[in-house]
């Protein structure tokens, strides 16, 4: 038994086990994508329309995709996740031949994905223009730090650089501490959400009888600092940058997460007026809710360290589950900080499937995600787990006039690569 398998064996054995299923089908059945992008971003992208029907054709290089070699206990628990429903095409394309394989599975997708560094794919022989030229409708998604133009266009960005200079770490974490950037990968994650979407709205463009492809210019930068909130403005009416608050709001009050008894901890918010009243009237203390310090949002905000002393204090005395349980009755939004290991035994999560485990031969079982969004009538479905490298190279070629002779030849030359291929001599 491996470390992984051990490990599964002790925790998440009350979620579902669910199998891939092959036959689903999606509404984004018989749409190709040709994944070229690296990392997070687009992988995050091309799995969620992935999810919902499309035929991904990840185009990795010979030492694959960044995401295999990130590891857990041995396994590559990101590619897992990420690279479900998709193929393996691996290409070197530093090779002409392989370009040229390239180039003739353009014309067969609705949908490209890239994320090299800005110019590096114009290099490669594949400019806007020319992928245009083989398949006028091709939506081309290109994924980089700061985008295509600008000053800073060329200069690497990962998301760590990203979620610094956008300004997220400067609000993130205690005002007398330094700033904190996320632990996981927030700058890629919210792209990858942002070029759903917007893949979607040029496809819906390119299938109008007189429609054309388009290039989406998708940098991490733009779509985080988007989601920041009207801070610009804010600091034009007011001269003051925003500073962390820790889990405050610097919008309503009370807002924060709070110590019970046990040493655990709930989060609890009442960012509406009624949400406030039940609050007091939950912790006994209806006599604030007419309190001229506690009155209204504004009163709450201004006098929020003794509003969370009076809540700290009342939760202080009540375990974490007595204390849920309490406020749950009152129908405040109160809920307990969770870790993972939690969340998996959550009946909520279990009954929901928000994590279900699938069959995986390295570490006896994997759980992952459910699809999001959830449709009523055309939902997504996990069809397959995902690829050993190169996989789908025979199947994928053979499209385009490539016969088992010529594969082999473009194996023993180093043009395409197949984990693990074995050759048989009729091949050669």
């Amino acid at each position: 038994m491996t470390d992984a398998s051990r490990a599964s064996d002790k925790a998440g054995k009350t979620l579902h086990q669910r199998a891939y299923d092959a036959s689903a089908s999606g509404p984004l059945t018989g749409l190709r994508v040709l994944d070229l992008s690296r990392l997070f971003a687009g992988n995050v992208l091309t799995q969620m329309l992935g999810d919902f029907g499309a035929e991904v054709v990840k185009v990795e290089p010979p030492t694959g995709d960044t995401l295999r070699g990130w590891k857990t206990a041995g396994v590559s628990t990101h590619w897992k996740v990420y690279a479900r429903n998709k193929k393996s095409l691996c290409l070197d394309l530093r090779n002409p031949e392989a370009k040229t394989l390239l180039a003739a599975l353009v014309p067969t997708a609705a949908i490209l994905v890239e994320s090299f560094r800005p110019g590096v794919l114009e290099k490669m022989g594949f400019s806007p223009e020319r992928l245009l030229e083989l398949n006028p409708k091709l939506v081309v998604v290109r994924i980089s730090g700061w985008g295509q133009s600008g000053p800073y266009h060329r200069r690497p960005g990962f998301g760590t650089v990203i979620e610094g200079m956008s300004g997220f770490a400067s609000i993130n974490g205690f005002p007398d501490r330094e700033p904190v950037l996320p632990p996981m990968y927030l700058a890629d994650g919210v792209a990858g959400a942002f070029g759903v979407s917007a893949a979607m709205m040029a496809l819906r463009e390119a299938e109008r009888p007189d429609g054309k492809g388009q290039v989406i210019d998708l940098s991490l930068f733009d779509p985080l600092f988007s989601l920041l909130g009207p801070q610009a403005a804010n600091y034009r009416l007011t001269g003051q940058a925003r500073r962390p608050t820790g889990s405050r709001s610097s919008n309503s009050a009370p807002r924060n997460v709070y110590r019970c008894r046990d040493g655990k901890y709930v989060s609890l918010s009442g960012s509406t007026q009624s949400m406030a009243t039940r609050i007091f009237a939950a912790i006994g203390r209806p006599d604030l809710i007419d309190d001229p310090r506690f009155r209204t949002n504004a009163d709450r905000l201004k006098n929020v360290e003794t509003l969370d002393a009076l809540l700290g204090d009342f939760i202080g005395r009540h375990d974490q589950g007595e204390l849920v349980e309490l406020m749950e009755a009152a129908e405040v939004t109160v809920g307990p900080i969770y870790d993972i290991a939690q969340i998996m035994d959550d009946p909520h999560v279990v009954d929901r499937e928000i994590l279900a485990e699938y069959p995986d031969d390295e570490c006896d079982g994997l759980p992952m995600h459910h699809v999001v969004p959830r449709l009523s009538e055309t939902p997504g479905s996990i069809r397959a787990p995902a690829p050993a490298l190169g996989q789908d190279n025979r199947a994928l070629l053979a499209e385009i006039g490539v016969d088992a002779a010529a594969y082999a030849r473009l194996v023993a030359g180093g043009v395409a690569v197949e984990d693990g291929a074995a050759l048989a001599e009729e091949d050669l």
